[in-house]
């Protein structure tokens, strides 16, 4: 797989973010570590010509995309050290001298294999491919893609009109045609960016999410959840720099000496409107991805190690992210205009993902009746500018989730997808209890079931 946020050279990276670096133990694993890149970009560079040998080749643009991070993590400019060599010399001022030169060589080997890689896949690998399309659907689904569409261009109606408008600042309203933006949401989001409450400072933005996870634990254990007392704990981080725009969460070890994290990328930024970042962290944090995916590894004696490690189905856990959203909505954590109005352009990108993934992966005619382009075939440059039109997010972010996109088809769909299933099972649970239905036992069992495909998690949670 080639792509701006889930490739082997990006699990490489993302090992050493979770990795301790307290002791002297600690940095001489990671030392060895560091050695093994290269090895390990290699392996990834052999499975990429096999694929050219085949013709199983990725898209350009995402391959253009990872070109342009590699060049990001290998330094260079300035004699700007590369992303390895900045971390091993993050903190090893106390550790022996000895330790110091090595840490300091591998990193520069792990920087040269980046290098390596970098010219490598823009020398042979760039040039113009056919993308990969729908088979990759079924793995991010386990379930097909067909039907999908039709519910979910009237859920982007729907939530288009479900939100106040101010009047303000249409600053964001990026490449939308003349006047498009007046009187509307994107109007009211755009005035949020410059006039709403907002976090100052990369440090204080990672503290302000940590105590709105935080607070969000209090609130809900021993209401709506049942907490371990090791699950309780998240930690809130900002993301390395070289990535993909969107935030996202890592699970914690198996035994949970190292918590759960959510990262935030920040890309320069040092000012962060709140109505963009409450309704994610309670995706990405509490009670999203943390709780789901903490609390397998707490049961995990309950399931195969498969489905307490590896065993994901990304439609699952990003259908209970989603459906943590929607909760927070429902108990009234977003009491204010800002935080709704946050929410609600958050289910609006979900939808769109729905529509475009689907739409220009199988090339896809829209709808007659759509006021956008109808009865044209679906494109990646159409998606982006259907997109950009429903979404208050910068034309960066929408640059880099279209990459996403059309890196990894099928994924994308998964959130609604997955936010309706679990939905219908807490509607059947619901009503086959009736008044006894118990939304704490309900939460926890659904909870603790593993990774399940989406027909299975309908049919288990049904029944609780």
């Amino acid at each position: 797989m080639v792509s701006n946020m889930r490739s082997p050279a990006h699990s490489v990276r993302m090992v050493f973010t979770v990795m301790p670096t307290v002791t002297e133990e600690d940095w001489t694993a990671v030392a060895a570590r560091l050695r093994a890149v290269p090895a390990a970009f290699d392996g990834y560079r052999t499975s990429l010509a096999l694929g050219l040998e085949r013709k199983l080749f990725a898209g350009p643009r995402p391959t253009a995309t990872f070109v342009e991070q590699l060049t990001e993590w290998a330094g260079g400019d300035g004699g700007k050290p590369g992303w390895f060599e900045e971390f091993a010399a993050a903190d090893p001022a106390t550790l022996p001298a000895e330790l110091r030169a090595e840490l300091a060589a591998a990193a520069r080997g792990a920087t040269a294999a980046v290098v390596s890689l970098r010219d490598w896949m823009r020398d042979v690998y760039a040039p113009p491919s056919p993308t990969r399309r729908t088979r990759w659907a079924a793995s991010a689904t386990s379930a097909g893609p067909a039907s999908s569409t039709a519910p979910t261009w009237t859920s982007t109606r729907r939530t288009r009109t479900a939100g106040p408008s101010t009047t303000g600042s249409s600053a964001r309203c990026g490449p939308r045609p003349s006047g498009s933006c007046r009187g509307g949401p994107w109007e009211a989001l755009a005035h949020l960016d410059e006039h709403g409450t907002h976090i100052e400072g990369v440090e204080e933005v990672r503290v302000w999410l940590q105590g709105l996870m935080d607070e969000a634990i209090e609130a809900l254990d021993g209401h709506h959840f049942e907490l371990a007392e090791r699950v309780r704990r998240v930690e809130s981080r900002i993301a390395p720099p070289g990535g993909a725009a969107a935030p996202y969460y890592t699970g914690p070890s198996e035994d949970f000496s190292r918590p759960g994290r959510t990262w935030l990328p920040v890309d320069g930024t040092t000012r962060f409107p709140v109505y963009d970042l409450v309704s994610t962290w309670y995706h990405e944090g509490v009670p999203g991805h943390h709780l789901q995916l903490a609390q397998w590894v707490h049961v995990a004696d309950r399931l195969s190690r498969y489905q307490a490690t590896i065993g994901k189905v990304s439609a699952n856990s990003e259908g209970w992210a989603l459906y943590a959203e929607r909760l927070m909505d429902e108990l009234g954590f977003l009491p204010d205009a800002e935080r709704r109005l946050g929410y609600l352009d958050g289910q609006m990108m979900r939808a769109c993902r729905v529509i475009v993934d689907i739409g220009m992966h199988l090339g896809l005619e829209i709808p007659a009746e759509s006021p956008f382009h109808p009865g044209e075939r679906w494109t990646p440059e159409l998606a982006q500018e259907f997109f950009q039109l429903h979404s208050s997010r910068p034309p960066s972010f929408v640059e880099s989730e279209m990459t996403r996109y059309l890196s990894m088809p099928g994924q994308a769909i998964g959130y609604k997808l997955g936010e309706r299933a679990w939905l219908l099972g807490r509607a059947n649970a619901r009503a086959a209890h009736g008044e006894a239905f118990d939304a704490k036992a309900w939460h926890m069992a659904a909870l603790s079931l593993g990774p399940l495909g989406l027909d299975d998690l309908v049919d288990e949670i049904s029944r609780l």
